[in-house]
């Protein structure tokens, strides 16, 4: 089952990052790398528009409480959100408490390891502080980066589903698994 998370008071640092929740006076870095196309579409969302479409987006970050801003030297570069999982594709897992993560990065900084080490902060605090028993990540099959963050942070293929982006579109979304170490058998 989903277990409720709130970001509202949690930073983490890493050695390049520090993670944050959003605030309102990130709107330029968000609409910077939200708006660059390439970007969106590896989490099945378009390009933003304009800066308007932006300030809804992070009006609903920051409501929210589960989503991250990734800050680096400064600036904001990308997100990853704490979300809820499909219950309905994992009825196997309905005794123990999960969440899934959701990332994006802007593309001025892919490539440089950035992603692996804010999920890995994120999957600590989880299992440490919050106490859950697995977390899960996606990506659509053609997004070899998704992947590869997921690999690199111990992530293990599951099963493979469909998911409809913002967009309208259905997409081949392959699911990766981790299970607390610490969770008993």
């Amino acid at each position: 089952m989903n277990k409720y998370i709130d970001i509202t008071n949690v930073v983490l640092k890493t050695d390049r990052l520090t993670l944050r929740p959003w605030r309102e006076s990130d709107l330029s870095d968000f609409y910077e790398y939200a708006r660059v196309d390439g970007v969106g579409q590896m989490a099945g969302w378009t390009p933003h528009r304009d800066i308007e479409e932006s300030k809804t987006i992070l009006s609903h970050f920051i409501e929210g409480r589960h989503d991250f801003a990734l800050e680096y030297q400064g600036k904001v570069i990308g997100s990853l959100g704490v979300k809820e999982y499909n219950e309905k594709n994992y009825p196997e897992l309905a005794a123990l408490q999960g969440r899934e993560l959701g990332y994006t990065l802007s593309k001025d900084y892919w490539g440089r390891g950035l992603m692996p080490e804010a999920v890995k902060a994120v999957v600590d605090w989880l299992f440490n502080e919050q106490k859950l028993d697995f977390i899960i990540v996606g990506h659509f099959d053609w997004n070899g980066q998704s992947k590869r963050v997921a690999q690199k942070c111990g992530f293990q293929y599951v099963k493979t589903t469909e998911f409809e982006t913002r967009y309208g579109t259905m997409e081949t979304c392959l699911e990766y698994i981790q299970y607390n170490p610490e969770r008993s058998e």
